[in-house]
């Protein structure tokens, strides 16, 4: 997946605006004015934050060591940074930007 495909996955949710409140570098994505995904667009390697079950977190950190980290300047027990490696398949960063969207669409 490439850039402009994470941004299309995450606009396709329900009631999500997209901006830039932290400079040009990163797109911010969210729904009930709250973040749920931040996009960089000055990575060689496409990377995202987004928000995650802390218990899946930790999962998901173990199986894919290289590719989901703990979210950078993030609250790490909450949020992962997910680099679009090759690693993950398309499916799974879909369900993960989904999983982001729905912890925050909740509350």
């Amino acid at each position: 997946m490439n850039i402009e495909e994470i941004r299309s996955v995450a606009l396709s949710f329900s009631a999500v605006t997209e901006g830039f409140p932290f400079g040009e570098s990163v797109l911010v994505f969210k729904t009930n004015h709250k973040i749920f995904l931040l996009l960089s667009l000055d990575e060689v390697i496409p990377q995202f934050n987004a928000k995650c079950d802390p218990e899946r977190a930790i999962l998901l950190r173990e199986e894919f060591p290289d590719s989901v980290l703990p979210g950078y300047h993030m609250n790490k027990k909450h949020w992962n940074t997910i680099l679009v490696d090759g690693k993950l398949k398309r499916q799974e960063i879909i369900e993960l930007i989904s999983h982001s969207y729905e912890l925050v669409k909740k509350k």
